[in-house]
């Protein structure tokens, strides 16, 4: 994943979470996350994306994912489902966590951790909303995650 602030290198868990992977897979392909904002970041917890509307109410065309909550706790570098108060609302929006937020530990789903560049993460700008957002430049799926 390219961003305003520099690479970033997922690690997919489709052990984990095997649905979400297949659906962030797919929207990847099709270019759906390549612009994307940063819309709510907040010190010492996450940096979420994946609006197409950069507010955060939005999701891809299609339909909301089943849960798939994991005992994989919240920490530094997880990435996982961002959803409204019905679990089962996931679509295209997701966070990584700066710091130890276990208290979402088997209420969110978790599917990747970041691997490379999490200092890039880090520089993500904060807000709630966030003003003149970072983005996500482009991300692409490796050629061996099939």
């Amino acid at each position: 994943m390219e961003t305003t602030k520099g690479a970033v290198v997922i690690e997919m868990r489709p052990d984990l979470a095997p649905n979400h992977v297949a659906h962030i897979k797919k929207l990847v392909r099709e270019g759906f996350y390549d612009g994307i904002v940063f819309h709510r970041v907040i010190e010492g917890f996450m940096a979420q994306t994946g609006c197409p509307h950069g507010t955060g109410t939005g999701g891809s065309k299609y339909p909301d994912l089943k849960q798939e909550f994991n005992a994989e706790p919240h920490v530094r570098g997880i990435c996982s489902m961002a959803r409204a108060m019905n679990p089962n609302s996931a679509n295209s929006q997701f966070f990584i966590v700066f710091d130890d937020a276990r208290f979402l530990d088997k209420q969110y789903t978790v599917w990747g951790k970041v691997i490379e560049g999490m200092e890039n993460v880090d520089k993500i700008k904060r807000g709630e909303p966030v003003r003149d957002p970072d983005k996500i430049v482009s991300i692409k799926v490796a050629a061996d995650a099939a």
